[in-house]
């Protein structure tokens, strides 16, 4: 199948393939054409370019998409989508004046979602969790990160790993896999917290691997769940395996552990709404990628991510929207870019940059997605009618999709 779309208004996000991350300065820069075409063989990119500039070839499709914006669909780098049931009294909970560790304190927050989902069959679990990843896709996500976490139990692990491997083979997104044994201490070990970190490292993880059921692997390095110390032994354990890290860190405290992701060469950091200057001179001399969670703050009330000390030395930022039960029930990555305008002064080209290009750099696919570039993957929203790409941010709360294309194909 060729599709051609032919008078796009803006087609944003333009750059060659040898581009897989935007950083510092670079990042306040969204290369677009203006009166494009864009030309589509299969699941890939073929070519684009000003109207002016088309060579007429017989193409099966022509769209006219006069007045719409096309860009690159969206990279969520971060996410729990994955789980049973839901956490709406916690909800209620904090409305009533109860702090997110005040409510985990009582045995509530990630260990009820796990004594939830252990008490959920594979098969609803699965069902559950396809319903969220097929709602995102109308609200443009095209490549999504998923965590495990919420088993806390080798069998209820390797449960959510399956759902992830049978929605990675369903559905039209790109997905990774990540390995989170260590999001928190089940009741059953509170008072051993070692004996649970030898349970994921000498039981958990040789059957990942032998299954090869993740990409990468996290931990939630944090006072309350794992030290820098106890984070230590599992990334280091899981290094013959291949896993790459990306670990949650300094989301309510800094003490050490974004130098930690950096010296067994993490991927990324994620949360970082708490950073010391320290934090940001390890990061700058690295490849880790730092990613900022808005809508996690926005939701429990906490600090957004500093992103203009991240941008301003320099570095590169991820935004992904951390779609979870408890601290960030939304996977809609159009709020999560105007969260990141309104709330951490990014403008609309970093805040874009941050949620295309950059997402899918913090997932390890910004070769094949997250830009228009000649070779990469189809997958892309076509806007409604509108005056400019900075009314996505702009109009916040709005649905800015007109159509969305995964893989060359509409799915809307």
């Amino acid at each position: 199948m060729n599709t051609l779309f032919i008078h796009i208004k803006e087609l944003l996000q333009t750059r060659p393939k040898s581009e897989v991350k935007v950083m510092g300065d670079s990042m306040k820069e969204l290369p677009h054409i203006k009166n494009a075409f864009l030309r589509i063989q299969g699941d890939t990119i073929l070519d684009f370019g000003f109207m002016a500039d088309l060579v007429i070839q017989e193409t099966d499709e022509v769209i006219d998409v006069t007045g719409r914006i096309i860009l690159p669909s969206w990279c969520d780098s971060h996410s729990h989508v994955v789980y049973a049931g839901d956490r709406s009294q916690e909800f209620v909970d904090r409305l009533n004046g109860l702090s997110y560790e005040d409510i985990a304190a009582k045995g509530g927050g990630i260990l009820n979602s796990a004594q939830t989902l252990q008490a959920t069959s594979e098969e609803a679990l699965f069902e559950q969790s396809m319903e969220r990843v097929n709602a995102l896709i109308q609200l443009g996500t095209g490549a999504l990160e998923i965590k495990s976490g919420y088993g806390l139990s080798p069998e209820a692990e390797l449960k959510m790993l399956r759902v992830i491997k049978a929605i990675k083979g369903t559905s039209s997104l790109k997905i990774k896999a990540t390995f989170l044994g260590a999001h928190a201490i089940p009741k059953l070990y509170k008072t051993d917290k070692q004996a649970y970190i030898d349970l994921i490292i000498n039981t958990m993880l040789p059957e990942i691997h032998r299954k090869n059921l993740a990409d990468f692997v996290d931990v939630f390095c944090e006072k309350g769940y794992f030290s820098v110390d106890d984070t230590e032994q599992i990334l280091k354990a899981t290094m013959p395996y291949g896993l790459v890290p990306k670990i949650h860190v300094n989301q309510f405290n800094a003490f050490g552990g974004v130098g930690l992701g950096v010296k067994y060469k993490a991927l990324s950091v994620d949360h970082l709404e708490i950073l010391n200057q320290e934090d940001i001179d390890v990061l700058k001399n690295s490849n880790t990628i730092p990613v900022a969670l808005p809508g996690c703050s926005f939701f429990l009330g906490i600090p957004y991510t500093p992103a203009r000390k991240l941008i301003d030395s320099g570095m590169a930022l991820a935004l992904a929207s951390d779609y979870n039960p408890g601290s960030s029930p939304s996977g809609n990555m159009n709020f999560v870019v105007s969260l990141a305008c309104i709330k951490m002064n990014m403008t609309p080209e970093e805040a874009i940059n941050a949620a295309t290009l950059n997402g899918a750099y913090a997932m390890d696919i910004s070769k094949e997605y997250g830009s228009i570039t000649t070779g990469k993957k189809a997958n892309l929203i076509i806007t409604k009618n509108m005056t400019s790409y900075r009314q996505i941010p702009y109009h916040f709360g709005n649905n800015p999709i007109h159509k969305v294309m995964i893989n060359g194909e509409f799915v809307n």
